[in-house]
């Protein structure tokens, strides 16, 4: 990966990114881009199931050994992962080693599948919830953002009933922000208005 300079100028970001320069990259060229590609989307759900009760923080420096771990988020592989793969897992200190999240993930990894077999992609089940375009919302504090919202509970009850873990409609509304699906940067960020030209 670049080396990575954030921009030292008065240029206003969400607050919620400014611990240290990982945060504030991750914030700057990922979150809250629209993700159409499934891969990405079961990384993010991996992450996502992984911070529950936990900062996205301690997730987002454990990245990189989740990727390692999870094969490179191949969600045709992990779905094949044995319980002495689970186990192998769980002695990799580079991950958060909770075993309800990571049986979660290789249960999810094939929950996933069976999503793409009825839908023709895991993003095109998801975008079909708001009609293939983002939700565009208008936040100008931090405090006004929602942790999960109607439509978050509405996809997190679905996929229940199709048998995925550990993503609840919290973990679900993370999701939604983080690939875009909702546009959750505040309305004087910078990233605001570049998220909401990036929309197919």
């Amino acid at each position: 990966m670049s080396k990575y300079t954030p921009d030292q100028s008065e240029t206003f970001r969400c607050p919620w990114c400014l611990g240290f320069k990982k945060y504030i990259q991750y914030h700057d060229e990922e979150w809250g881009v629209p993700v159409y590609n499934d891969k990405k989307h079961f990384e993010f759900l991996v992450l996502e199931s992984a911070q529950a009760g936990l900062s996205w923080a301690t997730v987002l420096n454990k990245r990189e050994g989740y990727q390692q771990a999870f094969s490179d988020f191949d969600y045709t592989k992990v779905a094949q992962y044995t319980p002495e793969k689970i186990e192998e897992i769980l002695s990799d200190t580079n991950i958060i080693r909770n075993r309800k999240k990571v049986e979660a993930a290789v249960r999810n990894a094939s929950r996933f599948m069976e999503i793409q077999q009825n839908y023709g992609s895991f993003s095109g089940y998801l975008w079909d919830f708001v009609g293939g375009r983002p939700v565009q919302n208008e936040w100008r504090t931090l405090s006004e953002i929602p942790a999960s919202t109607e439509l978050s509970h509405k996809i997190a009850i679905d996929l229940k009933k199709r048998g995925f873990k550990f993503l609840g409609s919290t973990i679900v509304y993370s999701h939604l922000q983080a690939t875009g699906i909702v546009n959750d940067h505040l309305v004087q960020c910078f990233r605001h208005q570049e998220v909401k030209q990036l929309a197919r």
